[in-house]
């Protein structure tokens, strides 16, 4: 992980390809610069769906710049909890624990992969 902000990686992306906020803008269907501008200073983050067009345009993937993303996933873990209260109860131990995100971090990436059945 990078101690590069969100809006950082999308202006260095966007600068490397030379482009001004308002040919990225043009490029993304007519998004304004002061939109774009808001994004790159971490005042608003993008819809999935601009998310996309934005790896796009600057040629890299979704998950390259949702690494960047140091946001709380809030809406997906109140669907989790909602379908699954176990979720809720895991998550609440986490912080009962006092359990650190690096080892969560650690933890989740020594752990082997697991299939979904479907």
């Amino acid at each position: 992980m990078s101690t590069k902000t969100f809006g950082e990686r999308i202006r260095e992306l966007r600068e490397a390809r030379d482009l001004s906020l308002r040919e990225f803008g043009a490029k993304l269907g007519g998004k304004t610069a002061a939109f774009l501008s808001d994004i790159e200073l971490g005042r608003r983050y993008p819809s999935p769906e601009l998310l996309a067009d934005m790896a796009k345009v600057l040629k890299t993937t979704v998950d390259d710049l949702k690494n960047y993303d140091s946001r709380p996933p809030v809406q997906e873990l109140k669907r989790l909890t909602d379908e699954d209260p176990a979720y809720g109860l895991a998550f609440r131990r986490l912080v009962e624990k006092d359990i650190s995100p690096e080892e969560l971090m650690r933890f989740l990436k020594n752990k082997p992969e697991r299939t979904k059945e479907k």
